[in-house]
């Protein structure tokens, strides 16, 4: 080690050469010294070079694939029900990794994507299939939502801006983000508006499924690192979409009164077949969406159509309490903390379902109710010394009536 009576000025970096009063200050070693600059450039040199070895330790094989089976499963322990959705969404992501892995130099056989289109209304879980699968994945995996993009030249997001969450989940590899997989959220807010698409300018609509044809089709695209129009010059990274897969969710909402029930003809009264009114979202099929305002192309650049059912009670008092993340576990482990006991009576959860069944916002509306519930608790007990609290069904009603009444107050 150097000596502690060397002065200031003749003590210098082992690495630049710089002395002790050129830098901001110097770490001491046995034999050597190294500045704050030197020291923050080798840690960016190992984590890029830890980085670039977990990647190539993550190189996709075919026998470490989980299979659609082990997904499904893996999606059981996190979102309740909706086991149709769970095998569409579970074989696409499987059949995309084999994509990946083919050898086109065997034979002439090359294996196309199949984008997915998953149908459902509000608060049954189409987000959630999405951000449990991404869990998962071996591969670049992002959320967007359709709702922000506008045709170019609009105020609003363009086309490609979609692939830029993609790239920054990549850590802006290339390569990496041409295998990624892309949820589209929302895709039914970019229907067309109407038949007649000459009366107004339709800019979030028809425009943007034709800008989103080449996405899905797979073609080069010019992609802003940095997003839109807040770096106008900014340089444009090429990304290929050829083996991105692209899964869209939408709410579709008044979709299921075009579809069509009625049997017509002599053998009518024979041939009728029970219809589940309740869930007319299992009957939809791609003309159906077309009717509603996707245009032909892009319904066909999403061949794989599911459907998530309606979550009837038992299904949200499930939600409530059963998946490894349930809603009930997060404010368990919020109090648990704070070394606070937090208990639930089992008709506060009935009550909890009520509420959610009456408001009719799904799964989605269930942890509002809850955050109604809790927010006095969360407010009052981390500055109380207490042990332990019992939420009950008198106590969650009070709650319930008193959110109520000042909202009443403040309309």
């Amino acid at each position: 080690m150097e000596d502690s009576k060397t002065p200031r000025n003749k003590r210098k970096c082992s690495f630049c050469g710089r002395s002790e009063n050129e830098v901001g200050f110097l770490i001491t070693g046995m034999n050597g010294c190294i500045c704050d600059s030197c020291s923050e450039q080798a840690y960016e040199i190992t984590k890029e070079a830890l980085r670039q070895s977990q990647g190539k330790a993550e190189e996709l094989n075919l026998k470490e694939l989980p299979k659609p089976q082990q997904i499904k499963e893996f999606l059981d322990e996190y979102v309740i029900g909706q086991d149709d959705a769970k095998r569409y969404l579970s074989v696409a992501v499987y059949n995309h990794y084999k994509r990946l892995l083919q050898n086109a130099d065997e034979d002439d056989v090359e294996i196309e994507k199949s984008n997915i289109i998953m149908v459902g209304s509000t608060g049954t879980g189409k987000t959630l299939l999405a951000r449990t699968i991404a869990k998962l994945l071996h591969v670049p995996f992002t959320i967007v939502d359709a709702t922000v993009l506008t045709e170019a030249g609009y105020v609003g997001e363009d086309i490609e801006s979609l692939l830029t969450r993609l790239l920054q989940v990549a850590d802006y590899n290339v390569a990496e983000a041409e295998k990624g997989i892309v949820f589209i959220d929302e895709i039914d807010k970019i229907a067309r508006k109407g038949d007649n698409p000459s009366i107004t300018r339709d800019v979030s609509g028809e425009g943007v499924q034709q800008g989103l044809l080449k996405l899905l089709e797979g073609s080069v695209v010019n992609v802003p690192p940095q997003g839109g129009r807040k770096h106008p010059d900014q340089k444009m990274i090429q990304v290929n979409t050829k083996n991105i897969l692209f899964i869209c969710g939408g709410a579709f909402d008044g979709i299921a009164q075009r579809l069509n029930t009625n049997v017509v003809g002599y053998s009518a009264a024979k041939e009728t077949v029970k219809i589940d009114r309740g869930n007319m979202m299992q009957y939809i099929a791609p003309q159906d969406l077309k009717s509603f305002g996707l245009i032909p192309e892009i319904i066909g650049r999403l061949p794989i159509l599911t459907y998530l059912n309606p979550l009837d009670r038992n299904a949200l008092r499930s939600i409530l309490t059963e998946p490894k993340n349930s809603i009930i576990k997060q404010y368990v482990k919020l109090f648990k903390m704070d070394k606070i006991e937090l208990v639930f009576q089992p008709e506060v959860f009935e009550y909890i379902v009520d509420k959610a069944i009456e408001y009719k916002l799904g799964a989605r509306g269930l942890r509002s109710i809850v955050e109604t519930i809790m927010m006095d608790m969360m407010f009052e007990l981390p500055s109380k010394k207490v042990k332990s609290f019992e939420v009950t069904l008198d106590y969650a009603q009070k709650q319930m009536d008193k959110a109520n009444i000042s909202r009443l107050q403040n309309a």
